[in-house]
């Protein structure tokens, strides 16, 4: 008889936990068998609003740093086949294995649909390529890691028999915005004023008026649909405009609703999803003479030990500054530890509901002088926007960080920063083909060079032709040189591409 979802995940091991994040201590010198589902299991309208989302599906190539292991096999599923061009960029950073050795423990497996829906959707939809993937993988040695877990996911596990490592998607509510500052009270961590969840207009507007009438001194607040993603599903409300000091309560709310009625968010069908999965209005935060937007990222094992492993600077972008277009490693050291510490007191938390895997919690830092206020905003329960980059520099130096002052160091010794993106984007770039971004980079010195820890290494590498859009880790020895290494290898490919174009033409 077929395995619940519940006992399937009484079969993770604590090591194998260690394993997705690069280490390999505790794994049986028999190894295990990963399989890696990178699925953008979204709702429908944020897929929509990802240009190229199935390409987004490379970015887990990075786990693969699993391989290490002589014992590890490893299964890549996607939507499309990948090119060995972009398989072979990753295994040949591998430290101390040949790629060789390690594509021959590699198997890839595709769905020939590059339709935009999620790749585990496309998966359940055909039995017969199940069933090829579950041969592959040996009973009670294997396990799913995924970029985010719903229903679908808990479903393939169930069908194929593989444990997952990841959390519950009846657990999602902790990931959500509600749930999120629910954590952040019952954790003691600082964050900003707000409303409860509401479903309609009505009670938009009023939740919008309380939380000024509470705080007249504001002057913007953030309207957040409850799901949302990547800033996506996030827009401020400008609260000057309205005067609201000079009007009755009636008044003030009429004059709010008319106000949410015209507000542009991102997805443009915003109101129905209000309807379907709420909204909460948070106090925007503005003052002081710096403002940054840190993350802390965390992971949480089979068995509930909570590990730190990563703070970020993110770079934020789009029509309200709200949307995550990449980030800077590590985080500015005068709040990097109290990161930390916060980011961990919201993983145990996390992990006494009984989550798994890796989660993120954002920031909102703003300095008063010689001190920063920190105020958490929300936690991803899932791979993100800093998953990738953080494990790509794992992957190619074999260094670790520490838990404590956050900074990652080469087995050498010496400290690594990077800048990091998935949203390089430009026209010109629109026709390059991988091959031709290899070439460039390589004769410009530019690509990531093991003997000296610094360089780029990039991802995307499906959209680059097709959408002029690429992703890529800039890793220096400190801040300043990771972000010349970025600028000048954005510089030098938008240059590349212009001289093929005027060499073809």
């Amino acid at each position: 008889m077929p395995l619940t979802f519940e006992q399937l995940q009484g079969q993770l091991r604590p090591a194998w936990g260690a394993l997705d994040v690069g280490a390999s201590e505790g794994l049986d010198p028999d190894g295990c068998d990963l399989l890696v589902v990178p699925s953008l299991s979204l709702d429908q309208n944020q897929i929509d609003l990802v240009a190229g989302a199935h390409h987004y599906e490379e970015r887990q190539l990075f786990s693969l740093i699993s391989l290490r292991h002589p014992g590890v096999q490893a299964v890549y599923l996607t939507s499309k086949l990948l090119p060995d061009l972009v398989v072979d960029a990753v295994l040949e950073l591998l430290p101390g294995m040949p790629a060789s050795h390690a594509r021959r423990r590699l198997q890839l497996f595709d769905t020939d649909d590059a339709s935009p829906r999620p790749l585990t959707q496309k998966l359940l939809e055909r039995p017969a390529l199940l069933e090829r993937i579950r041969e592959r993988l040996r009973p009670g040695r294997s396990f799913m890691t995924c970029f985010n877990v719903t229903p679908l996911e808990k479903e393939l596990s169930v069908r194929l028999q593989v444990p997952l490592l990841g959390t519950d998607p009846g657990l999602g509510r902790w990931g959500s915005k509600a749930g999120s500052r629910e954590l952040f009270h019952r954790c003691g961590v600082p964050h900003p004023a707000g409303s409860a969840l509401v479903h309609d207009l009505d009670a938009l507007s009023e939740a919008t008026a309380a939380l000024w009438e509470a705080h007249p001194e504001l002057e913007r607040v953030v309207v957040k649909l409850n799901e949302g993603f990547s800033g996506e599903g996030n827009a401020a409300l400008e609260l000057g405009p309205l005067q609201l000091a000079d009007r009755s309560g009636d008044e003030r709310r009429r004059r709010l609703r008319q106000a949410l009625e015209r507000l542009p968010m991102p997805p443009p069908q915003w109101q129905q999803l209000l309807v379907e999965q709420g909204a909460l209005v948070e106090a925007w935060l503005q003052g002081g003479e710096a403002l940054h937007s840190p993350s802390v990222q965390g992971m949480i094992h089979p068995g509930g030990q909570v590990e730190m492993l990563s703070t970020h600077e993110q770079i934020l972008g789009g029509p309200n500054g709200q949307t995550y277009q990449g980030c800077r490693f590590p985080a500015d050291v005068a709040y990097r530890e109290a990161l930390l510490r916060h980011g961990r007191a919201v993983g145990e938390a996390l992990a006494q509901e009984g989550a798994l895997e890796r989660f993120a919690v954002d920031f909102i830092a703003r300095r008063f002088g010689e001190q920063w206020d920190l105020q958490a905003i929300e936690v991803n329960l899932r791979k993100g926007g800093t998953t990738h980059p953080f494990m790509a520099l794992r992957y190619a130096t074999n260094g670790r960080i520490d838990p404590i002052s956050g900074v990652f160091q080469a087995p050498s010794g010496q400290e690594l920063c990077y800048v990091a993106t998935d949203n390089l984007c430009d026209a010109r770039l629109r026709g390059l083909l991988p091959i031709d971004l290899i070439d460039i980079v390589a004769v410009a010195g530019l690509h990531f060079d093991p003997a000296e820890l610094r360089g780029s290494l990039f991802h995307l590498l499906g959209c680059l032709s097709q959408y002029g859009k690429l992703g890529m880790t800039c890793i220096g020895h400190d801040a300043a040189e990771a972000s010349r290494l970025y600028e000048a290898t954005a510089a030098r490919l938008l240059q590349g591409a212009q001289a093929l174009q005027r060499g073809a033409a």
